[in-house]
């Protein structure tokens, strides 16, 4: 579906806009749009590719002229740009505020108004059952996209959520790997805590199938690993620690969960195991023809009461194999 097609994706400078850079020139479009605040960032994207499909926007999803400019002549959006770190939404609310909702709303809005095809945005666990400030403006940026099928006769939004992914900036193994080779210790803010865990390269598969799949209003879920992060602790530091480096607990920060759901228990009624590898959620908000398209697939409804990080722990070894998929230990 992206052959021939033009491209843009918001926050396309990061690591997700990188790799999602990366497969989608393999699908030979005619221009990949990168929008983003990064100036740095979008020389060092420009020289690492080397390639003339590549356009390089700077720009803010907080402007609505530039977005609608920007969005000329476009077939498919990715929606990646958005305020990520949970203390830094916590402590800078309405800046969040103005990206993850504000700048969400501006993207349906010039969507529309370019007739663009189909809009992937890619939310989060943290905007199931929110706790924190950045899950909250997340999941008002999940109904935001949502509603907006019922407001286009032509346009088409989905959503994808996934939980960490491996390698990101900002994403803890990184961080620990960093700590131990610095400090020779690893803080931990609660050693209780489970996480989903996922490696780029996967994340962006569940975005392909939205995008490929999508009819218009589902919510794609990856099947995700989760872990105990004592355990990635643990496996991180037989690799790059020794016998004295310590595991330091420091206290939950403001906003963090102990466990991240994928699925919310209001969720599971309308939930469906799509493949091996997705779960589907369709929407409470009635979207024409959604729930009868998706009748003909005679999808099985999942068999969890919720999905969180804690239902389906996996071990070490599990935790191993995944950090070497994502270039962490060999």
């Amino acid at each position: 579906m992206f052959t021939g097609k033009r491209i843009l994706i918001t926050g396309g400078s990061g690591s997700w806009g990188n790799e999602l850079t990366t497969q989608l020139l393999e699908k030979d479009p005619e221009e990949i749009r990168i929008l983003s605040r990064g100036e740095f960032a979008q020389v060092t994207m420009k020289r690492k590719f080397n390639d003339d499909r590549l356009t390089f926007i700077i720009g803010d999803v907080r402007n609505y002229s530039s977005l609608k400019k920007a969005f000329r002549n476009i077939d498919h959006i990715f929606h990646l740009a958005a305020l990520k770190h949970v203390p830094i939404c916590e402590d800078q609310p309405l800046e969040a505020l103005e990206t993850n909702v504000k700048g969400t709303k501006n993207v349906i809005k010039a969507a529309i108004a370019n007739d663009v095809t189909k809009v992937i945005d890619v939310s989060t666990d943290k905007a199931v059952d929110p706790l924190n400030f950045y899950g909250m403006t997340k999941a008002i940026g999940e109904r935001l996209i949502i509603h907006a099928n019922k407001i286009s006769d032509y346009t088409k939004f989905i959503c994808i959520r996934a939980g960490n992914v491996l390698g990101t900036a900002g994403s803890v193994v990184p961080f620990f790997i960093d700590t131990i080779k610095r400090f020779n210790n690893i803080t931990l803010t609660d050693k209780r805590m489970t996480r989903f865990f996922t490696t780029l390269s996967n994340a962006i598969g569940l975005l392909f199938k939205a995008a490929e799949k999508s009819i218009g209003g589902e919510t794609f879920v990856e099947q995700m690993p989760s872990f105990k992060l004592t355990d990635l602790a643990q496996v991180l530091i037989e690799k790059y620690g020794n016998e004295n480096t310590e595991v330091i607990e420091i206290g939950s920060r403001p906003g963090e969960k102990i466990d991240e759901v994928l699925v919310s228990k209001y969720e599971v009624p309308n939930a469906y195991e799509y493949d091996d590898d997705y779960y589907l959620v369709l929407p409470f908000l009635y979207i024409d023809g959604l729930k009868d398209y998706y009748k003909d697939y005679n999808l099985k409804k999942v068999k969890f009461d919720e999905y969180n990080s804690r239902i389906r722990l996996c071990d070490k070894e599990k935790l191993r194999e995944l950090l070497k998929l994502g270039g962490f230990i060999d």
